[in-house]
Order: C-alpha cells, then structure tokens, then sequence
C-alpha cells in the first residue's frame, strides 16, 4: 500500500525565539500524521542536550512511554512519561540543531493514540545522543493540536527551528 505525505504547515522560529511551537486546527483528513523537527533551545544551565516536552490537544498528561538511547559513552533503556524527544542547547555547538521524527498513526481513531520517535542531537563532537520512543497518548479524542516546547520552563526555542507537519494518506 502506498502512502502519500502532504505538507499540512511548517514553523520557522523567528528572531528572539519561541516558548512554543504549535499546529492548531490539525485536519481529520489523513490517516496518520508525521512531524519532523530541526529544534534547539536556548538553555545554557545544563549539558548539551535536554529534554522537549510536547502537549496533544493541550494535555501532558497520560504520554507513558518506554524507550532504549544511546550515546558517545553508554547506551540504556527505561521508560516514563515525561519528555518527548533529546534536543540540543545553548552549549552545544553552535548553530547545530537536532533531528527529531514523531509519527502518529491512526490521529483520529477513537482508541488510545501510539506515537513512535526517533530523534539525534548533533554536536560536531563526542558528545550525543540518539534515541527511539514508543509514546502513548492514553485519550481517544482525534488529535487535532500539538504544541512542542522545551522541557525546562524557562528555555526558548532558537531562532531558525523548525516543525512541518504532514498529514498521511495511504492508497
């Protein structure tokens, strides 16, 4: 079975940056959804790399997960329900963005929504991270909002991140 992408909207963070990233008014028209993120904070508190958060129809909660990563030095597994995905930030190496895929299928079905995400921070350096997530949105509504953010409160994302959203058809 083919599938088809059409680009639904894309987010260019301008000058000064962001609190958020957001798609409102998603469509019920495809059968599942993909986001590809290039993404950065600003936050220059921590290491490298930090955690994303992200809300479905303006809810964080009931996102359980279970997830296996790698890095320059170890790798591991675990599970919570918390972050989304890894992204660079103010002390990574500069103008370096990470990479992140989230991939919904089934958006609109009445049954708990499963998400997969594959995301990698980039450093030109030793130190990264990659990692695969198995998410559950425990809500049967459709999804018809997503918001993307940076898991420390007070971080923005950079200027030049970006999000496009597709909506999936298979044919």
């Amino acid at each position: 079975m083919a599938a088809t992408f059409y680009k639904i909207a894309t987010v260019t963070v301008g000058s000064g940056g962001a609190s958020s990233i957001n798609f409102t008014s998603i469509p019920s028209t495809y059968t599942d959804l993909c986001l590809l993120l290039s993404i950065r904070d600003d936050n220059t508190a921590g290491g490298n790399f930090q955690g994303s958060a992200m809300e479905i129809n303006a809810d964080s909660a009931n996102q359980p997960d279970i997830y296996v990563y790698g890095t320059s030095s170890s790798v591991g597994s675990g599970a919570n329900s918390g972050q989304w995905s890894w992204m660079n930030t103010g002390v990574s190496t500069a103008s370096v963005f990470s990479s992140v895929q989230l991939y919904f299928p089934n958006y609109t079905s009445s049954n708990y929504k499963s998400i997969s995400i594959d995301g990698v921070t980039e450093q030109n350096g030793t130190s990264a991270i990659a990692s695969l997530k198995a998410k559950l949105w425990q809500n049967t509504s459709a999804i018809t909002s997503i918001k993307i953010k940076s898991y420390s409160v007070s971080s923005l994302i950079v200027q030049y991140s970006s999000a496009t959203l597709y909506g999936i058809k298979n044919s």
